[in-house]
């Protein structure tokens, strides 16, 4: 009998190549297909969906030796490792690309800024099935193991039921032990948002210069939120899109005037 092909798995990130993050990714998606790691040479963070134009992109193979994988970095954004990947790199389409696990939520608005994200969301844009994984913690040394099992079972289910084209898992994990973890909740993004201020200060030339600053506000009090969920203790995954169209604005707007 001929043996089954096994999937394809992209791994990229925006916490860079060594963070303990996308070790763990690795380490997981290794147990479930063939996997080519493209990820950044440094950290990415809050990059949103930034592709480099105005500069020449580098790819240099990242030496693992005791792994029998593929593992490349890119100069350029998340973006730009997906974008290297599915044109320059791979020979065939991933069946799956999966982001992070990103040190910090990526829950509410923050989806918006998300270099994690938007390197799952290229890879969508591309038709390839595709999922972002974030931990509540910003810590570098943070804790990935008590994730691990949710992590391979959300990543198995992606795997043998296909996802809708268009549609990108956001995954995030509270900061939370094994024990502590409730399971998971399948929600919508809150309506929660940052009210931001910057901290002005000026440097021994008497040159002026900014730190942004701010507060995490969540105004939303359902419970169908991912921000309730992670509260919560649960590991919420919010199905997102690329198409920003206000679709239920449609009917209004067109009852405007706009002359002719």
């Amino acid at each position: 009998m001929e043996n089954k092909k096994k999937p394809l798995i992209l791994v990229t990130n925006d916490d860079g190549i060594t963070a303990k993050g996308i070790r763990t990714l690795i380490s997981i998606a290794r147990e479930l297909g063939d996997v080519v790691v493209v990820a950044p040479d440094s950290p990415q963070s809050a990059m949103g969906h930034a592709i480099t134009i105005n500069d020449t992109l580098y790819v240099k193979e990242f030496l693992q030796h005791d792994y029998d994988h593929k593992e490349y970095t890119t100069s350029g954004t998340p973006v730009d490792c997906v974008k290297m990947a599915s044109h320059e790199i791979l020979d065939r389409k991933p069946d799956l690309c999966i982001s992070g696990i990103n040190h910090g939520s990526n829950s509410a608005i923050n989806v918006i800024y998300s270099g994690t994200m938007s390197a799952a969301m290229e890879a969508g844009i591309e038709g390839i099935p595709a999922i972002g994984f974030s931990l509540c913690d910003y810590d570098h040394d943070a804790d990935f193991s008590q994730s691990r099992d949710y992590v391979k079972q959300i990543i198995e289910q992606v795997l043998e039921k296909g996802m809708a084209r268009g549609v990108i898992f956001n995954v995030n994990i509270p900061k939370a032990t094994k024990e502590e973890i409730k399971g998971v909740k399948i929600c919508r993004q809150a309506n929660a948002y940052w009210v931001e201020e910057f901290d002005k200060r000026t440097n021994p030339y008497g040159k002026d210069y900014y730190w942004l600053t701010g507060k995490f506000v969540n105004d939303d009090k359902g419970e169908d939120t991912d921000e309730w969920a992670l509260d919560n203790n649960y590991i919420s995954i919010v199905p997102t899109q690329y198409d920003l169209t206000a679709h239920h604005y449609i009917g209004e707007l067109n009852t405007w005037d706009f002359g002719k």
